[in-house]
């Protein structure tokens, strides 16, 4: 008996790699640098749909819905995202992108509050602040 293996014909060609365009630019969505936040409150009532919050240090920013909002924050934030999604594609830094929603407040559901823009320790916080009300 021969000591050599036959080849698996699955294995017999080259291997090909196709180039994969890489995705839309997005910031990093967690920093555990100090991040600024602001409040986006529902046009029908004022009640808090969630929290945009940037950090320059890591190149990071995100929406975070307020839990107890539901499915009308996570429908909103279809539009912070995007907007997040746009800014990082034209290469303007996360606090610029924020200072340009504020300048600009007007969402689908929600607006962002004039007046809340504030600061946190991480982006953990913003989540937790999300979570706990």
């Amino acid at each position: 008996m021969s000591s050599e293996r036959p080849i698996n014909p699955r294995f017999d060609e080259d291997v090909h790699f196709d180039l994969v365009e890489p995705g839309p630019a997005r910031y990093r969505t967690w920093t555990d640098k100090p991040v600024r936040y602001f409040t986006v409150v529902d046009k029908q009532g004022g009640a808090t749909l969630g929290y945009v919050w940037a950090s320059d240090e890591d190149d990071a920013a995100a929406w975070v819905p307020r839990k107890a909002a539901g499915g009308r924050a996570l429908a909103e934030g279809g539009h912070w995202h995007a907007r997040l999604q746009e800014a990082k594609g034209q290469g303007v830094a996360p606090s610029r992108a924020l200072a340009d929603m504020l300048s600009s407040p007007e969402g689908n559901r929600g607006r962002a509050l004039t007046g809340s823009l504030s600061d946190a320790p991480d982006a953990d916080a913003v989540k937790a602040l999300a979570a706990g009300e």
